[in-house]
């Protein structure tokens, strides 16, 4: 179906007024959000995304529709992963808790803008190229793979790349952030903050999520106005959604091994459609090969199956819960310690509470469970630390 341009006009509008709105009314004032606010809003961002997905659906048929939600819910999926990355990167630059938020509305923003090129390149290169489909469903493969082999110990990477180290190189950097403020002057010399390197890293990391993501969706639907609102909607409240489920990322032990699986399926599916749609003469003569062909149907209950499934294995997993309260408990004390976490006396009470909340699960937990996790002792000595100086200031 072709959407006309007075529909993409009032799309682009209504993204770009919900953008603005989300900076003017949340991000302006740096502060921790609730999770009362979290919740209301990561729920309203969603209700958005269904009731556009019903209007597409009612509007433009049910293929349409289905191709919408799958989209939706998979570029969805992949936001959640994504914000494992985004979590080890602000750790590492130590941003301030109640500073989060503008860097996370950068990235969203950075994306959407980057995604945006990628889908009117992916959609032209479609168009001239067929075979296209048999690279983008090896790129899909090759990631499903990577996805399963074992993950590095994250605590220990820096977020740093060759554009950071180009930034600290060649322009000074002062090494204290001075709020959310992108230069700052010290000793009367205007400096860059790290608030500006964390964005940089931030961007750049969005622009390796689009090479995966991109011809994820194309293999769901090569309508350009769907893989757009779909991505579009998918990134709109990963802001709220990033400190609603903070501290529970880590639960979900088993979701890459359904992300794998999700874009293994995907990609399948395209290098089957690239075999019925084949030009390539070293393939069959150039002629098309007779294969079966993958329906928008299937695929939509294939992506919410595989993502119900492990999102239960993971919130049962007593493996999964263990390793969630001593990853919590790690890094309540770590910002507990660091000084330079939070200016803010209740936001720090928070955290410890939080801490005291996290050591009475761990303490009811097998302890089997509890001596998995790496770098144990290392992060007992954390905790008893954090006990320590907590005690130290109440005693002033």
């Amino acid at each position: 179906m072709t959407v006309s341009p007075l529909v993409w006009g009032i799309t682009i509008v209504a993204i770009l007024l919900l953008l603005a709105f989300d900076y003017f009314f949340h991000i302006r004032k740096a502060h921790v959000p609730t999770l009362r606010e979290a919740a209301v809003w990561s729920s309203i961002y969603v209700g958005l995304a269904v009731v556009f997905g019903i209007l597409v659906w009612a509007f433009g048929g049910s293929a349409m529709g289905s191709e919408y939600f799958a989209g939706y819910i998979t570029e969805k999926a992949l936001s959640v992963d994504n914000l494992f990355v985004f979590l080890v990167i602000m750790a590492s630059f130590r941003v301030p808790r109640e500073d989060q938020q503008k860097v996370l509305l950068f990235g969203i923003v950075f994306a959407l803008i980057a995604r945006t090129g990628f889908i009117f390149l992916g959609a032209a290169l479609i168009n001239s190229f067929s075979w296209i489909f048999y690279a983008f469903g090896l790129i899909l493969l090759v990631t499903a793979g990577n996805l399963l082999k074992p993950e590095p110990d994250e605590e220990d990477e820096e977020a740093d790349n060759f554009i950071i180290r180009l930034a600290k190189r060649f322009f000074h950097t002062s090494k204290d952030y001075d709020g959310d403020k992108l230069f700052t002057v010290e000793n009367g010399k205007r400096m860059l903050t790290p608030m500006l390197l964390v964005m940089v890293a931030i961007g750049g990391t969005d622009i390796l999520f689009a090479l995966d993501s991109i011809p994820a969706i194309f293999g769901l639907t090569q309508n350009v106005f769907i893989v757009f609102t779909a991505t579009a909607f998918s990134l709109m409240g990963l802001r709220q959604l990033y400190f609603l489920i903070d501290g529970l990322l880590d639960r979900l032990i088993y979701l890459s091994y359904g992300l794998a699986a999700i874009l293994a399926f995907i990609g399948v599916k395209l290098i089957l459609h690239a075999l019925h749609e084949n030009t390539l003469p070293f393939i069959n003569g150039g002629e098309h090969v007779p294969v079966i062909e993958i329906t928008t149907g299937l695929s939509l209950s294939v992506i919410i199956g595989v993502l119900v499934v492990t999102v239960f294995l993971s919130l049962i997993s007593k493996a999964g819960k263990a390793q969630t309260a001593i990853h919590n408990a790690r890094r309540h004390a770590e910002a507990y310690l660091d000084l330079s976490y939070t200016a803010d006396p209740a936001e720090r009470e928070r955290v410890y509470n939080l801490l005291l909340e996290e050591e009475a699960q761990i303490l009811q937990m097998e302890q089997k469970y509890r001596d998995k996790a790496k770098d144990v002792d290392k992060i007992r000595e954390q905790v008893a630390e954090a006990h320590r100086q907590h005690a130290a200031y109440l005693a002033r």
